[in-house]
């Protein structure tokens, strides 16, 4: 199965971005979305796992967190994670519910690295274009006992 994966949308939503994602069994959206018209976009591509990120409104009430079980694998998706430095509620939550993916955003930098078999990922920023910003988002391919990370440039 193939998994779009998508951040720091800030209320943009470009326009390559259905084109990429044709295909994909699930989108996974790491926060920072802006309005709901972004998920509702996203969401006549595939099915929508998303949580807020620092700039949403909490008046929109996005999930803050997420567990989500998608191809026989658990993702959990939080907007800010620091895979080196997991503070301490983070990491009894996720010993807790022992995912195989953690999906994070924030950092607008990409990010693909297992820690204690954990794969963190993060598909980078997909907001509007700035000067000196590279903007992705990624398909994770999941097939048998792997997962295969796969960006595009926006």
């Amino acid at each position: 199965m193939k998994i779009g994966v998508i951040s720091d949308t800030h209320n943009y939503l470009d326009p390559k971005i259905p084109e990429l994602l044709a295909g994909v069994g699930h989108i996974l959206h790491a926060g920072d979305i802006g309005l709901p018209w972004i998920l509702q976009e996203l969401e006549q591509i595939a099915p929508v796992a998303a949580v807020s990120g620092n700039t949403d409104d909490p008046a929109l009430r996005y999930a803050p967190v997420k567990s989500v079980d998608i191809a026989g694998r658990k993702f959990f998706i939080q907007h800010i994670v620091r895979p080196h430095d997991l503070d301490e509620a983070l990491q009894q939550r996720l010993a807790r519910e022992r995912p195989e993916v953690v999906v994070f955003g924030h950092t607008h930098q990409r990010c693909c690295e297992s820690l204690n078999g954990v794969l963190y990922f993060n598909p980078g920023y997909a907001g509007q274009p700035k000067p000196g910003a590279d903007r992705s988002v990624a398909i994770l391919h999941c097939a048998g006992q792997g997962i295969r990370a796969e960006y595009f440039d926006l």
